[in-house]
């Protein structure tokens, strides 16, 4: 990309003449394949070129912003386009974890651009919560979050390095999603055990509270919202996608995220002590020691928080996710509430904090 061009706002800007700067390489033609808006605008693009250079992608996914006006305007405010442009910039490179490719990512004020690998075409499948293998491929996920969670534990780039982006912006801030858990309550209360409702109370009268509850040392680089939609697989490996919500947290976000919110609560009830077992072997692996005990800890304390993104987003309806998706993940995040009495042991820190 030329050192004097703004990232694009629009689709219509997405040209033959951007886009060959931004690959590098002769374009010259490009066709929209396929164009969707939501936390960020994306677009998959033919391309096309002037000869026939080696290494050349016949498509890409391009990321940029929401283009809906009202979304924009929310994205820019919590910065999630910024954030996830500037970890493909600076950090997808050092990641030991599979992460797309990226050609070209940028940042100039509160405009960016990411332009990436076209994961259908490179063949990679999207998992569902329905899937014969899940069990199975939870159990890798598990595994890549420690490799990822190692590498980044206590890194000193949280400070004034690399890392630093991840411990800014108005996306790190949980204090204020009371109105939309008060929402949900209203509408889903009746069709849920007794639990959900206890948690929405609570999590209504001491939001602040249980913020503060969550932040957990030592940190490492957390993906921040690694639910089923924002993976691929690629043959047998799971990798990451969307890193809008990337963090310095304790790496059990993580695993309580995607366990108690996406995996179908038989299967977590199965295996969760395997998976939990799983994730401190191969933190171990990679030089990092988690007791079981606080892992433990960790684990309830963030299916809190598994709880509230799902919550919240099945809360607003269709704006974020679809309903079946919000009210599918709030449900299974529900029964692990329960299954790990989360409330209680909430509770009993609260007190303690008191």
């Amino acid at each position: 990309m030329a050192a004097d061009a703004r990232p694009p706002l629009d689709v219509d800007e997405l040209t033959p003449t951007w886009l060959a700067a931004a690959l590098d390489a002769p374009v010259a033609a490009v066709e929209v394949l396929d164009a969707h808006s939501g936390t960020t605008g994306r677009v998959r693009l033919g391309v096309s070129y002037a000869d026939d250079g080696p290494g050349r992608p016949a498509s890409v996914f391009v990321k940029l912003a929401p283009f809906d006006e009202r979304q924009r305007r929310f994205v820019d405010a919590v910065g999630l386009g910024v954030a996830e442009a500037t970890f493909y910039r600076d950090v997808a490179a050092t990641t030991p974890v599979r992460v797309p490719r990226v050609w070209q990512a940028a940042v100039d004020g509160d405009r960016y651009v990411m332009v990436l690998e076209d994961l259908v075409a490179s063949g990679c499948r999207f998992p569902r919560p329905d899937d014969q293998d899940l069990a199975d491929l939870a159990g890798r996920i598990v595994d890549e979050l420690a490799r990822l969670h190692a590498r980044y534990w206590s890194s000193p780039s949280f400070g004034d390095g690399p890392l630093a982006f991840a411990r800014q912006g108005a996306r790190l801030a949980f204090g204020g999603g009371g109105p939309f858990i008060a929402r949900a309550v209203e509408r889903f209360a009746a069709d849920l055990p007794p639990v959900f409702t206890r948690m929405g109370e609570l999590y209504v009268q001491r939001t602040s509270d249980i913020a503060a509850l969550f932040e957990v040392e030592p940190r490492t680089l957390a993906h921040g919202d690694p639910h089923l939609g924002n993976l691929f697989v690629d043959e047998d490996r799971p990798g990451f996608f969307d890193w809008g919500m990337v963090m310095a947290r304790a790496g059990m976000w993580d695993v309580a995220y995607v366990l108690c919110g996406s995996v179908p609560t038989d299967v977590r009830r199965a295996h969760e002590q395997e998976w939990i077992a799983r994730y401190r072997r191969g933190l171990a692996t990679g030089g990092v020691e988690l007791d079981e005990a606080t892992a433990w800890d960790q684990y309830r304390l963030f299916a809190v928080y598994a709880w509230v993104s799902a919550t919240s987003t099945a809360g607003v309806g269709e704006r974020w996710q679809s309903a079946a998706v919000g009210q599918g993940g709030m449900a299974r995040a529900t029964a692990a509430l329960e299954d790990l009495d989360a409330v209680g042991y909430v509770e009993s820190r609260l007190s303690a904090a008191s």
